[in-house]
């Protein structure tokens, strides 16, 4: 038994769906509603999605939800209390805090360290690989050389030096990490622009009159952005990991700070007796980079242009 379809849906559906679309606003919701199909259809990107929203709704909600306070416990009562204690949901750690207060208060600081590195990052990467890509010669072979030289170090150990470097801190490991990340972002967006660089419709532009800042800016940086969208929340989960080795390495947040890397650290010496005190931020860690990685995912099928053209 099919469910019946109201007529003003009918004519929405007609109207994002349209061969012939009337404007550029019909356009490009057409061509969102067109994506968001393609998403929906994968259920492990929709899961992907709602631990995203979960992730949103725990960081903005921090202070209602959290039972205790991230950074105030009770040595005398509550040390290292197993999960299921009275008033405890996840145990304590060793200073008799709260752990799934802390992991709800932490998802602030993940959220903080995932958004600025992208907003830092993916623009810069963006910018270089579209102006080497489009100007070629000697623009071209600099811009890639810096950015050969940058990925010719291990991520996490260049990361390392530059925190090391800067001190610890939050802040410090965000611009560390994002300094570390740009350089796919460059290389990709790079190959982008190569494939269209001499099309009919950039030459088009030229012959108009736009000058070459005008032609990537307003051109070709739109064109690269799917791409380098995808692989920015592919990278989600491995900023998340690599934030939480400087935490664990006493380089990233600092204490009170409920930071999941750092909460792993101060509980590997308890791993054996008391192993929800690390192994609780640990499995935090992992449901949200399986999130991000699934919703990567889903977003790389849906924004596939072979698949636009099917």
């Amino acid at each position: 038994m099919t469910t019946p379809v109201s007529a003003s849906e009918l004519t929405w559906k007609g109207w994002l769906t349209s061969d012939r679309p009337q404007s550029r606003l019909q356009a490009r919701c057409g061509r969102a509603y067109i994506i968001w199909q393609r998403f929906a259809e994968n259920r492990l990107a929709l899961a992907g999605l709602a631990i995203l929203i979960a992730l949103l709704f725990v960081a903005a909600f921090a202070d209602v939800l959290a039972p205790h306070s991230p950074v105030q416990g009770d040595l005398r009562n509550a040390r290292l209390l197993p999960p299921g204690s009275a008033g405890y949901l996840l145990g304590t750690d060793d200073q008799g805090r709260d752990i799934l207060s802390r992991l709800i208060h932490g998802s602030r600081l993940t959220l903080f360290v995932v958004a600025l590195v992208a907003i830092i990052a993916a623009p810069v990467g963006l910018i270089v690989g579209t102006i080497a890509g489009y100007a070629g010669g000697w623009v071209d072979g600099v811009l890639m050389r810096i950015t050969d030289i940058f990925l010719a170090f291990p991520k996490l150990v260049l990361a390392l030096a530059l925190v090391a470097a800067l001190g610890p801190g939050i802040e410090n490991a965000v611009l560390a990490i994002a300094i570390t990340s740009w350089p796919p972002y460059a290389r990709i967006a790079r190959a982008e622009t190569l494939t269209f660089r001499n099309s009919d419709f950039i030459a088009a532009v030229q012959l108009m009159g736009a000058s070459p800042l005008r032609i990537v800016l307003s051109h070709i940086v739109p064109l690269c952005l799917s791409s380098v969208i995808v692989r920015v929340t592919l990278d989600m989960a491995g900023i998340i990991l690599t934030a939480a080795g400087l935490g664990f390495l006493g380089l990233g947040a600092q204490p009170p700070l409920p930071e999941w890397g750092a909460m792993i650290a101060s509980g590997r010496r308890f791993i054996l007796d008391q192993w929800w005190v690390a192994a609780m931020p640990g499995f935090a860690i992992l449901v949200v980079s399986l999130g991000f990685n699934l919703l990567g995912d889903g977003l790389r099928d849906a924004l596939d242009p072979k698949e636009a053209g099917q």
